[in-house]
């Protein structure tokens, strides 16, 4: 019986810890920053992206974000980033952070994209 109770309590804390990792942004302000020119980055594999995208999106995928920085010019600019699900572009959000990008939201996944729907 303890077992199955510290086991619960391991699952409750871990899915707390994946749900803040994934912390998307209000999907408000992903339309507002959209609407005022942010860029938006769909960071899924090209073949992903082939698949459906966000109208004017650019695919830098997650695994080659860091090397092609320079496409991203302007550390200032707004920059909305996300995938499939979400995690990939909380990983690209935290890149683009690191280096120096100072506003960076995490939309989410494609499906959370506005007017995705």
């Amino acid at each position: 019986m303890k077992v199955f109770v510290i086991v619960g309590v391991l699952l409750g804390f871990l899915f707390v810890f994946v749900k803040k990792i994934q912390s998307k942004g209000d999907s408000k302000m992903v339309q507002e920053w959209i609407q005022n020119g942010a860029v938006v980055v769909d960071v899924r594999t090209k073949s992903e992206y082939a698949e459906g995208h966000f109208p004017g999106a650019l695919n830098i995928p997650v695994d080659v974000l860091a090397n092609n920085l320079n496409s991203l010019k302007d550390k200032h600019a707004k920059i909305v980033v996300y995938c499939r699900s979400g995690a990939r572009s909380e990983r690209a959000k935290q890149i683009l952070s690191a280096s120096g990008y100072s506003s960076v939201i995490n939309a989410g996944g494609l499906g959370d994209m506005p007017n995705a729907r």
